[in-house]
């Protein structure tokens, strides 16, 4: 069964076909009301690692690495790739991110790892 998947900045307005927003970073982004949000679910502990988030610093020579050793956590994290999976099969879901790197963040990361990259 193929998911669908978006992923977008936080930053940007919401939009109705967006479908379920979640947020997936462990830090509430800067400048961003709750209320303005339209979250369905803000699912920190799905982040990565503060330690492996710092360690990529969002680095583009560092992105493959990164990505394995995120997708290596999530291989672990069972319960919140179940919780998201689960919203999944009620239609789509937008990934929201807070950083300025469009192509290397860990929502871009976390889709591939969903999509079975």
């Amino acid at each position: 069964m193929a998911f669908e998947i978006a992923v977008k900045r936080i930053y940007e307005a919401p939009d109705k076909a967006d479908g379920q927003r979640v947020l997936v970073d462990r830090i509430w982004p800067r400048g961003v009301a709750k209320k303005d949000a339209a979250l369905a679910l803000w699912l920190k502990e799905i982040a990565p690692s503060d330690a492996l988030r710092k360690w990529f610093g969002h680095d583009p020579e560092r992105w493959a690495e990164f990505q394995k050793r995120y997708w290596a956590e999530l291989d672990r994290n069972e319960e919140a790739v179940s919780e998201l999976r689960g919203l999944l099969r009620n239609g789509k879901v937008t990934l929201l991110y807070g950083a300025h790197d469009e192509a290397h963040n860990n929502a871009v990361a976390l889709a591939e790892y969903l999509r079975g990259a």
